[in-house]
């Protein structure tokens, strides 16, 4: 008798342990499923602001104290959002004036994060026309961004622009 108890008490402890593991999974994918549909909207409002030169609206996606790392180019440097934003204000006002037209699409590799804090990795594509449509400039560039959510918004707080994205990466992140 003693080992059929035995037994269906550890059965028991078992399907107690399953069910709230399944449970703790499903949370855990419902939160990774609500925040990466935040994010999803977050990239595209960063995206519309660029477009449409919202530069108030792309100033409000980024943390007061968000610090953007450049190592594209010959000259490696990170420096404070506010900096980068007085430089990229003009073309902000260009853009909304009609002098230029921009455009940023993100694609993600990696998403990592909880409720409240995310990494995000993969490239984005800029591309800058003049007012007669003639290509000003485009790349792609390798990016990490580190993103807090503060009373139910989220920001970046780190802009890593890594490396050049060829064409062949681009289009594998599809």
């Amino acid at each position: 008798m003693k080992p059929i108890l035995y037994s269906s008490i550890m059965l028991f402890a078992g399907l107690i342990t399953t069910l709230a593991v399944s449970q703790t999974n499903k949370s855990s994918a419902t939160s990774d499923s609500i925040r990466i549909t935040e994010l999803n909207q977050y990239w595209k409002e960063v995206s519309r602001s660029v477009r449409e030169g919202d530069f108030e609206a792309y100033t409000a996606t980024y943390h007061q104290d968000a610090v953007c790392v450049f190592t594209t180019g010959k000259n490696k440097r990170a420096s404070p959002i506010t900096i980068q934003l007085a430089q990229w204000k003009k073309d902000f006002v260009d853009t909304k004036a009609g002098k230029t037209r921009n455009n940023v699409e993100f694609r993600l590799s990696q998403r990592i994060g909880d409720s409240i804090s995310a990494h995000e990795s993969g490239i984005f594509y800029f591309t800058s026309y003049d007012k007669d449509g003639k290509v000003i400039s485009s790349g792609a560039v390798h990016f990490e961004s580190l993103l807090v959510k503060r009373n139910g918004v989220w920001l970046a707080m780190m802009e890593y622009q890594k490396t050049r994205a060829t064409q062949t990466e681009w289009d594998a992140l599809k």
